[in-house]
């Protein structure tokens, strides 16, 4: 009886592992098998389109936030970054296939001082009527974007120099016309716009800096002129 007491105790801690802290484990009887449903199966058609669905829906969610990112939200039209993604673009095709465009970079005159003189509100009015006007004097394929603040950007397509430069004074003088009343004044503002060529050797920073500087040159010969 001693011996198989004895020889029961060994089989027992045979089938004990001591951990490098002392402790006693005994091991774990086998797991139960995990069941997955067929592939063909209800369950699994049906977790399959749910999945689906999700995917869907996030990816939809992802083009609105991209979407959101790229617009500035006031007037609808891309911000900054959206328009200058739409610029690397167009020089990207127009290097490829050997097309033409024009970048215009327009600042609007005399919002900061309607802005001080009648508060913000009167200044986005302004700017809403300005995009407006701009929208109406290109073609659907033309992008317009805001750069920042009181100035704009314009995306045209398959334009010569001389037709751009005639664009961009059609702009002025029709930005010119627009009159406001605030408080019973009326009020206009104005803008000022300067032509860049988009051609085989164009590069993003450079066109922008092109037209930005012939900008500044056309808003001093207005100065000058008013």
């Amino acid at each position: 009886m001693k011996k198989k007491t004895r020889a029961a105790a060994t089989s027992t801690a045979k089938l004990r592992k001591t951990t490098p802290a002392g402790r006693k484990v005994v091991p774990r009887g086998p797991r139960a098998p995990v069941t997955r449903a067929p592939a063909g199966s209800p369950d699994a058609k049906s977790t399959i389109r749910r999945l689906k669905t999700q995917l869907t829906r996030a990816l939809a969610r992802i083009d609105e936030l991209q979407a959101s990112a790229d617009t500035d939200f006031l007037l609808g039209i891309p911000n900054r970054r959206g328009f200058e993604r739409e610029l690397h673009r167009a020089i990207a095709y127009i290097k490829r296939y050997h097309a033409s465009g024009a970048l215009i970079v327009l600042d609007v005159d005399r919002l900061k001082p309607i802005n001080d003189a009648f508060g913000h509100a009167a200044g986005d009015q302004v700017l809403k009527a300005i995009v407006k006007t701009l929208l109406g004097h290109v073609r659907s394929s033309d992008v317009i974007g805001r750069l920042g603040g009181d100035e704009f950007a314009l995306l045209l397509w398959n334009l010569s120099e001389t037709d751009a430069k005639a664009k961009a004074a059609a702009l002025e003088e029709a930005i010119d016309r627009l009159t406001f009343v605030f408080r019973g004044r009326s009020i206009t503002a104005g803008a000022s716009a300067g032509v860049a060529i988009l051609g085989a050797h164009a590069e993003l920073g450079r066109a922008l800096e092109e037209a930005d500087s012939a900008m500044y040159v056309r808003k001093a010969q207005r100065r000058h002129e008013a």
